[in-house]
């Protein structure tokens, strides 16, 4: 019953963006962020715009792109914010050029090749530990892919499943791209013994480190010195091979390069809100000037080798192989 409850809303929610759609003038942006990153662009453009009524609508990436791709330029979205580069690349035919309207100077691996959309983010991970599980079960910590072999780690270590989690999928590929496919997928068989859980959400390993359930979490940097932020013994560790990333970004539905209500809203979130998401909620470099004034995030970061990330077919190739 629950179940349906909350089908029913989602349906709601659907009809009623429809509705309000169609009677003009409302903007509607298609976010894949995390809700409190939703709700501060949200607070931020009905500051910036008072006038406008401009709805931010959490819709997961392979959900907004098969959306997207399905109902091409009759969708609902008129903006689309956070969407992985591979979607973006599978749906670039519905999107309109816009690159142009960016004026922010990138590092030059968050440059973009096609100019119907711009790098908004880097998603990277760590190996986090929690070292207050570590010391109860007399453990050292971990510092390679090697390391997290150790027996002594079984039951103690997760990781995301990388067909339900981009998290997951990028630190496969990153050891696909360095060590070779054939060893890549030997050495996850191997990781394997020691893994509590494969978690559907990149989110995963982050909550069981909290609630103690493991000791070492393959997670996602940012929401691992969150965590540390709020008082948990976790302590982020960058990889031999570098933090694994992948990039998302921003983009305008086509036609609406010609709608100036909507140009305003796009510009202002790709050259102003863009640096404010970077600079308080999700700082992994993309940009050459950018600033972090989030407490205890690392620095320096060394990127892992991840060319072709943005490949959806290689994508679904190597998953196809994934068994766990």
């Amino acid at each position: 019953m629950k179940k349906l409850w909350v089908a029913l809303l989602g349906v709601a929610v659907v009809l009623c963006v429809y509705s309000v759609k169609a009677q003009g003038g409302t903007i509607i942006v298609y976010s894949c962020m995390e809700q409190f990153r939703n709700d501060r662009m949200q607070a931020e453009l009905e500051k910036q715009f008072p006038d406008k009524e401009v709805i931010v609508m959490y819709v997961p990436t392979a959900k907004a792109a098969a959306k997207i791709s399905v109902e091409k330029e009759q969708t609902d979205a008129d903006i689309i914010i956070d969407m992985e580069t591979a979607y973006m690349e599978k749906i670039k035919e519905q999107l309109a050029p816009s690159a142009q309207y960016s004026k922010l100077d990138y590092v030059d691996d968050a440059k973009t090749k096609d100019d119907r959309y711009v790098i908004w983010n880097r998603q990277a991970g760590s190996i986090i530990v929690n070292h207050s599980v570590l010391d109860k079960y007399d453990l050292p910590t971990p510092h390679t892919y090697e390391d997290l072999l150790d027996p002594a780690y079984q039951g103690l270590i997760a990781m995301p499943d990388p067909k339900s989690s981009g998290t997951g999928y990028f630190f496969l590929k990153n050891l696909v791209n360095v060590l070779g496919e054939e060893e890549a997928f030997a050495y996850i068989d191997r990781l394997a013994d020691n893994i509590k859980q494969f978690s559907e959400s990149g989110s995963g390993p982050v909550k069981l480190l909290v609630q103690g359930e493991i000791a070492i979490g393959l997670g996602l940097t940012f929401q691992g010195v969150s965590e540390y932020n709020e008082g948990n013994d976790l302590e982020m560790l960058t990889p031999e091979y570098g933090s694994p990333y992948s990039m998302t970004g921003a983009a305008l539905i086509k036609g609406n390069e010609n709608d100036e209500e909507v140009l305003e809203v796009y510009q202002y979130l790709i050259n102003e809100y863009l640096v404010i998401d970077k600079e308080y909620d999700s700082p992994e470099q993309i940009l050459k000037k950018q600033n972090n004034y989030i407490e205890n995030y690392p620095k320096n970061i060394r990127y892992a080798d991840m060319q072709g990330i943005e490949d959806l077919q290689e994508k679904e190739r190597l998953l196809a192989k994934w068994k766990y």
